[in-house]
């Protein structure tokens, strides 16, 4: 046993004073699916609905006596911290962007009641992060890294100790979440190279990668805030150094609309509720394929806290991804009956989702945008097969974000 390993045993242990071990079950669908032995360790089933309070009660129970602990988060760092804050009785001040989903923002304050202040800076995380920093520098306090820390590494490293128990071997693959890396090195540091790993990013979010490839921690010039919990535009120092090992082909990339159909399937089929860092793991098995049938899979759920009024945009984007849904800009002619034209050409699966027109005098042609959800991507074909052979004018706006952002 390594001393890392010692470590992160005693850190677990001393947990169940605080919360109960997370499950590991087996699911039954996904195994199915992809002819697999496949387990959720369900992170998103804690008392924060993420596995961060591990790593705030480590680094918390280390540092004795400190009155103060200031820290930056997008919300599941943050509530743990706040959970802590209580469970010690210690003051915490923590900053979160102004973009923090509402229900992130309510949880922590509850968690954390009178013992925590929270301050809204910034769009990203790493602006709040800079400003906790500043505090600390100005005010005092101890800095609590979300996971740019040893202590923290180490807490995160207790979801491993717990698979290793509760699965009674160990697996043949992890997948794991990334966004600062402390949950991935902690892993990648008490089962070492015994056992495979995929570590999964969303991607406008790919900081591992990014280091991978540049040998060093840079900075990535913007980053998509959809998947919030593993939104970060540079990875850790320290998490950086357990990681540079890892290699790029044992890394990957998930485009955060094709994560939005996992959050459906998981809610719909399974009736877990996993906010889109959390399904980062599952979707990435549509990616590992063939090449884990017959193997012990642990994919990471890390969080489920997901605010519902989100669904709606989690729909909308799991329709587009999929080619169910799209949008045109349709050029008609300004006539009586021409839109009853255009009508006509619908199928029985499709269905008008927008519709805006504005009729402009002395024009002969107008522009209508239009939505149109339908059963099949194919159905699509049919319809522009149609619209071509009647000289019909149009624009698929769909995956066009600059235009998308302003009229979808």
């Amino acid at each position: 046993m390594t001393e890392f390993q010692s470590r992160a045993r005693a850190a677990e242990e001393a947990m169940r004073a605080a919360f109960p071990e997370t499950p590991l079950l087996r699911n039954d669908h996904l195994s199915q699916l992809y002819g697999a032995d496949i387990w959720l360790k369900r992170e998103d089933l804690s008392p924060v609905r993420s596995y961060k309070l591990r790593g705030a009660f480590n680094a918390m129970r280390k540092q004795t006596g400190e009155a103060l602990f200031v820290a930056a988060s997008a919300g599941n760092h943050a509530q743990g911290v706040a959970w802590m804050c209580r469970q010690f009785d210690v003051k915490g001040v923590i900053f979160m962007p102004v973009t923090t989903p509402q229900q992130k923002i309510r949880k922590t304050e509850m968690f954390g009641g009178a013992n925590v202040e929270i301050r809204l800076i910034g769009d990203y995380f790493d602006d709040c992060l800079h400003a906790a920093q500043a505090f600390v520098a100005a005010e005092g306090g101890h800095f609590l890294s979300p996971f740019d820390d040893d202590d923290v590494i180490e807490g995160q490293a207790s979801v491993a100790v717990e698979v290793e128990r509760q699965l009674g071997r160990l697996p043949d693959l992890m997948v794991v979440p990334v966004g600062g890396g402390g949950l991935a090195s902690g892993l990648f540091s008490y089962f070492g190279t015994s056992v495979q790993y995929t570590f999964v990013e969303p991607l406008g979010g790919a900081c591992l990668r990014a280091a991978l490839e540049a040998g060093e921690p840079v900075a990535l010039p913007q980053v998509n805030t959809f998947a919030d919990g593993a939104a970060v535009a540079k990875i850790g120092e320290k998490t950086f150094a357990c990681l540079r090992d890892v290699g790029v082909a044992n890394t990957l990339t998930i485009n955060e609309d094709r994560l939005c159909t996992t959050m459906l399937d998981m809610l719909n089929v399974e009736g877990i509720v996993l906010e889109p860092a959390g399904a980062l793991s599952v979707d990435a098995l549509k990616d590992l394929g063939l090449s884990i049938r017959g193997r012990t899979v642990v994919c990471i759920t890390s969080g489920g806290n997901f605010d519902f009024e989100r669904l709606p945009e989690v729909k909308e984007r799991a329709q587009r991804y999929s080619g169910v849904k799209k949008y045109f800009i349709l050029r008609l002619p300004q006539r009586p009956g021409a839109l009853r034209d255009f009508l006509n050409f619908l199928g029985p699966e499709d269905d008008i989702a927008r519709f805006e027109y504005l009729k402009k005098s002395a024009r002969n042609f107008g522009s209508v945008l239009i939505g149109i959800e339908t059963s099949r991507p194919q159905n699509f074909q049919t319809l522009l097969a149609k619209l071509d052979a009647h000289g019909f004018t149009y624009q698929d706006i769909t995956e066009n974000e600059t235009v998308a952002q302003f009229v979808i």
